[in-house]
This record gives C-alpha cells, structure tokens and sequence, in this order.
C-alpha cells in the first residue's frame, strides 16, 4: 500500500495526510467527534466491492455509525431506493463552500461539523476540496474512505485494492455494529 498521491503530480506541499494504517482508527476518530459529517459522491454508484455497489457499504456504515450522510446532489435518488434517507444533499462545490464557513451550523443547524469524512467523489473533485479546506479551515479534521491515497486530507487510507477497500468498510460498520456508539 502506497501513501503516494494517487493522481500524477498532485502536490500536499509541507502537510501531508497521516496514512491510516488501521481501519479501528477511523472508528476512534467517529467516536471521538461531536459532529461527524460524511459526504458521498457517484462514484460509490459506479464502483463495485464483493459484486454490490460501494453504497451498500456505505449505507451499512451508516446505519451502524449513526453518522450524518450529505450526498452530492444527483445519488440521493439512489440511496432513497434503497431505503434509505440522507440528511442532506447539494453539489460538491456548495458542501465545500458550507463547510469552509465557520458560522454555517450543519445540516440540522445544531453546530459546524468538527470531522468531515468524503467517499466516492472523483478524486480530482475530492482533492480541490480538501485543499480548499486544508487552506480555510485549517482546524477542521479532514478523512477520506476511499482506496486512494488523498494527500490533502488529515487522515486517508493508504492507495489499495478493492479487496483491502472492502475490508476496511467492513471491518468500521462491524466496530460500531458490536459495540453500540
């Protein structure tokens, strides 16, 4: 596993993401927040892990996290049929405009995400927001759950295959599943 960019010529400058080594560590890190945020993006329709598209997964870790979904505008449609309903939904350009505001107080008005998790955004897409917010909210904690390496976020996974991917999603959905949150 590579904590390389996983885009040619992506540059973090000094502050780079500290690799996650262990996917207990993103588990820690949910609990630990008081305002977790995760934000979806098609590509958790387009890509696939064990035959099932990666929003199953997501839906699963959901659920058992109990973590606020934003998904980027056009999938809500896809986690509706599935049964499930996000908090939200917007463009990827106006969530990283919102969250980069320090007074905009979520998506239930309760409080500004202090943990904001992205997966399944095109990583090009992805990566101009976390540098946007590495750059403007510099105090907010930033994670990736995708299998590419994410230079500008605080925390990512190291660039893996599918099958790691896979174990990872499982092994946080199963963390919070046994032992509440």
């Amino acid at each position: 596993m590579s904590c390389e960019p996983w885009q040619c010529a992506e540059i973090a400058a000094t502050k780079k993401a500290n690799p996650i080594q262990k996917p207990e560590i993103v588990v820690a890190m949910i609990k630990k927040a008081s305002r977790p945020l995760l934000i979806v993006g098609s590509n958790v329709i387009t890509r696939q892990l064990e035959g099932k598209p990666v929003i199953d997964f997501i839906i699963d870790l959901a659920n058992a996290s109990k973590v606020q979904v934003l998904a980027t505008a056009h999938i809500v449609g896809e986690f509706v049929k599935r049964g499930y309903q996000p908090a939200g939904f917007m463009t990827a350009m106006d969530i990283g405009n919102r969250i980069v505001d320090p007074t905009w107080m979520g998506l239930d008005g309760k409080g500004h995400p202090d943990l904001v998790m992205f997966v399944g955004l095109p990583y090009y897409m992805e990566s101009l927001l976390l540098s946007g917010l590495k750059h403007f909210a510099p105090d907010l904690k930033t994670m990736t759950l995708d299998n590419t390496y994410h230079p500008h976020a605080s925390w990512s996974f190291p660039n893996a295959g599918s099958d790691v991917w896979a174990s990872n999603l499982k092994v946080i959905t199963s963390k919070f599943s046994e032992g509440g949150n």
